[in-house]
């Protein structure tokens, strides 16, 4: 199936590592312009080398999601560039895997400007941009803790629901201009190699996957699951790609969980 994604621009954020990179990958292997806007600027670069291999055009613009200067810089840098932005991809995201009680103040405060203000941030500052063209997807990154909450992820849970919440009111809000809006769950998705991640992501050194990403655990996680697997990265970049394409131009307002059956709703 053609997809329709040749040429269309495309942002992906935190687009250098695990899912991110797999995302921007899938478009790039589609013929998209990616625009890898990730705060880890030497990641993201990896990235575009192995993405203008494929059959994209992409490049790195540095960008810390939770500060609105910067996510506007980076928008206005993609519109310089490539002329549009046809797709944005909300991926950054970022948990601390502990009990609401044992968090700290500043643990929490991460996890609400990565996982809700970034997703705010970079939505708003597309959409004028998209209204103005009449068209548009934007696709984020939610999770099924945001659907049905999570042990050890309350913070995290609550803001993937807003961003659940948000993606449905604003369907409702801007599908007059033939923008859409949906969001794909995933399932515990680890990368398989080191070299898929930055210093800046929760599964590199500084995060807690770090520690989690074991046989031990994988195995535990994928008994879980009804496939008895866990999700690969490249799982969530084809869904993404989906609907983020002319394939699902009447799909808005939608809600997938990507997740080996963990959950159903």
């Amino acid at each position: 199936m053609d997809l329709g994604l040749a040429g269309k621009t495309v942002i992906v954020t935190g687009g250098g590592s695990n899912i991110g990179r797999a995302i921007s990958l899938t478009f790039a292997s589609e013929g998209s312009n990616v625009v890898i806007a990730d705060i880890d600027q030497g990641q993201g670069e990896k990235v575009v080398q192995e993405g203008n291999k494929l059959d994209g055009k992409c490049i790195c613009v540095r960008t810390d999601v939770g500060d609105p200067d910067s996510v506007q810089a980076m928008v206005k840098k993609t519109v310089d560039t490539f002329g549009a932005v046809d797709v944005l991809v909300n991926n950054v995201g970022w948990t601390f895997e502990r009990l609401f009680i044992e968090k700290a103040r500043e643990e929490l405060e991460k996890e609400i400007k990565l996982n809700l203000w970034g997703m705010i941030n970079c939505t708003r500052a597309v959409l004028d941009t998209m209204i103005a063209q009449k068209r548009g997807s934007i696709v984020s990154i939610g999770s099924d803790a945001g659907r049905m909450g999570e042990y050890r992820e309350a913070v995290y849970a609550g803001c993937k629901g807003a961003v659940i919440a948000i993606t449905k009111t604003l369907a409702r809000e801007v599908g007059r201009y033939d923008i859409r809006l949906n969001v794909v769950c995933p399932g515990t998705t680890m990368p398989d190699n080191p070299d898929e991640v930055g210093g800046e992501s929760m599964w590199g050194p500084g995060g807690f996957g770090a520690s989690w990403n074991t046989p031990e655990i994988r195995e535990r996680i994928a008994k879980s699951y009804p496939l008895r697997r866990l999700g690969t990265a490249q799982d969530i970049g084809k869904a993404v790609a989906f609907l983020a394409s002319d394939a699902a131009d009447y799909i808005t307002g939608q809600t997938l969980s990507v997740s080996g059956g963990y959950t159903m709703m």
